[in-house]
Parts: structure tokens; sequence; C-alpha cells
């Protein structure tokens, strides 16, 4: 993972995940740039943000695809 900033971009825009639910439940908020993806908490929009690659991200959702972060 590229970075865990303390705080959000003010430049970001972000966008709340077509499979969070409406109900105040788990909810994961996602802005992209040519260089980055940040993920976020959408309940704690000033808490940490984590930051990856294109590769990265790339990465990560072959793996949760394929079943790898299963319980």
């Amino acid at each position: 993972m590229s970075d865990t900033s303390p705080s959000p971009d003010p430049h970001r825009t972000w966008h709340k995940s077509s499979y969070s639910a409406g109900n105040g439940g788990a909810c994961v908020e996602v802005a992209t740039s040519p260089d980055s993806i940040a993920v976020r908490d959408s309940k704690d929009p000033g808490g940490p943000v984590l930051v990856f690659t294109p590769a990265e991200w790339t990465a990560f959702l072959a793996g949760a695809r394929d079943g790898e972060f299963d319980l």
C-alpha cells in the first residue's frame, strides 16, 4: 500500500460503493486519479484514507474476485 493519509485530500471527488447499503451500514467510498486510488469509510470522512497505486488496486480487486480474502 502506498500511503495511509490521516485526512482526506480536498481535491478528491469521492464516490460511494454501489454495494454500500443505505442503512448506515458498512459503506466504502473511493476516489480515483490517474496515479492513485483512495479508499475511506464513508461514516468517518475525516478519518484515515488508504491510498493505492493502480497496480495495487488491480491486484486487490483480482484477489477479491478470486476469493483470496474469503474467511
